[in-house]
């Protein structure tokens, strides 16, 4: 990614490259199915559930877009259907990826989306109502307290953050690819990515100053909400349609820009 060096010292830059190099995560999404998988460098497989990244919100989805409030965004996006179901309620919402293929493809269902990594510069920073990390999401850089920091200064003050947690209580950090196994494809170098169930994530968030807001389990999804705790500003405000997409049109498509990722 061109704009990585523009990331803090220390934060997932390399991650953020050996994600956006993945050929078989590209080829999934424009396909709109898989299989695909992340694979440890020991071997084991975890599958990624590109048929339902790639549809319609579903009723989990919808059952957690209704605990939204104001502004979202969106982090890992991916092919965008959460975005596109947000817009459809007349939301304002902007959906980040590093993957191209997934930015294109939100941006096609009529959502606005960046492609850029939660670690660079984002629009409305400090000023979101709600973020989400769906999907695994919140194994973004293998490094939970890390995200939950950044997290916290993207969100307004008391703000919202929704995170899909593993379906087993786990906190563990990999070096994984993604993989086609059966395609026998995979590309970029291994990255770090992390896998967090709901009493590991409630313990790292209350170590980090986060307020639990829930958590429930829907299907055999499992999700927790946290309250940022940062206190408010007297210049703040919040991101609006306006901002977001005036974000979207100061870089043309590029390695590091907004393209016309759980």
């Amino acid at each position: 990614m061109k704009g990585a060096a523009r990331l803090a010292p220390g934060l997932p830059s390399a991650a953020a490259r050996a994600w956006e190099a993945s050929d078989p995560y590209a080829a999934a999404l424009r396909s709109g199915r898989g299989p695909l998988f992340l694979r440890r460098t020991d071997g084991w497989l975890l599958p990624l559930d590109v048929e339902r990244w790639c549809a319609r919100a579903d009723a989990v989805d919808l059952e957690v877009l209704d605990r939204c409030e104001g502004a979202v965004l969106d982090v890992g996006c991916g092919p965008g259907r959460l975005v596109a179901e947000l817009v459809s309620r007349g939301r304002t919402v902007l959906g980040i990826d590093v993957s191209e293929a997934a930015v294109t493809r939100t941006v096609g269902l009529g959502g606005q989306s960046l492609r850029r990594s939660v670690f660079e510069p984002l629009p409305g920073e400090g000023r979101w109502d709600t973020v989400l990390l769906m999907d695994g999401n919140v194994g973004i850089g293998g490094d939970p307290h890390a995200l939950l920091t950044r997290v916290a200064a993207l969100l307004a003050p008391g703000g919202l953050l929704i995170a899909e947690t593993a379906p087993v209580e786990v906190d563990e950090r990999a070096h994984v690819q993604v993989v086609d196994v059966t395609e026998g494809h995979a590309a970029g170098s291994p990255f770090p990515w992390a896998r967090i169930g709901t009493r590991a994530l409630l313990r790292r968030a209350g170590a980090t100053g986060w307020r639990s807001a829930g958590q429930w389990t829907s299907g055999e999804r499992r999700f927790v909400a946290l309250r940022s705790s940062r206190q408010a500003s007297s210049s703040a405000e919040p991101p609006n349609s306006t901002a977001v997409i005036s974000s979207q049109r100061v870089r043309k498509p590029s390695g590091d820009s907004a393209a016309t990722d759980r």
